[in-house]
């Protein structure tokens, strides 16, 4: 197997990992009396995350590997756990509100409303250039960016409009 090959069964796996995760979350919360705000645009980011891995592996599976941008997709992979880690059940590919429930002001989002989305933005970008795939990082960033832009649209708008209290305790 070449690294390349490596590098994207361990996305993959991770990713679908994720999916596990958030989906058992997901249930849990809405057991909890949560709603699912914005649904209609998930198919585009189930979409634009499967085309990007799909194309890596495609194009990518047999690449060299640049360890400079390899070495920070691995680093922003901490950051990915420090904000799994603040949000706990709360965690989920989906926009999942729990009424009343405050939001969470530790961790990352000490510092920024939207860690996981900029993570992911970097890791679009980062993993096609660590196969030396540019054309693949600069067309899913944007297919991303244009997506998040819908999505935290709606997010903004689902916590506005349940005003839960803040806190710093996921």
């Amino acid at each position: 197997m070449s690294p390349a090959s490596l590098i994207l069964t361990l996305v993959t796996l991770q990713r679908l990992g994720e999916l596990v995760l958030s989906r058992h979350n997901t249930s849990r919360l809405l057991a909890r009396g949560a709603v699912e705000v914005g649904a209609g645009h998930y198919p585009l980011i189930v979409s634009v995350h499967a085309g990007w891995l799909i194309a890596l592996w495609i194009w990518g599976r047999g690449q060299d590997v640049n360890l400079a941008a390899i070495a920070a997709y691995l680093a922003l992979q901490g950051m990915r756990v420090w904000v799994l880690a603040s949000l706990g059940p709360r965690w989920t590919t989906r926009i999942i509100v729990l009424p009343g429930e405050p939001l969470t002001l530790s961790g990352p989002y000490r510092y920024f409303s939207h860690p996981n989305y900029a993570v992911v933005v970097a890791e679009i970008a980062l993993l096609p250039l660590a196969l030396h795939l540019p054309a693949l990082a600069v067309i899913f960033t944007l297919l991303n960016l244009a997506v998040l832009a819908i999505r935290v649209r709606a997010e903004t708008r689902a916590l506005r409009m349940l005003g839960g209290p803040r806190t710093s305790a996921p």
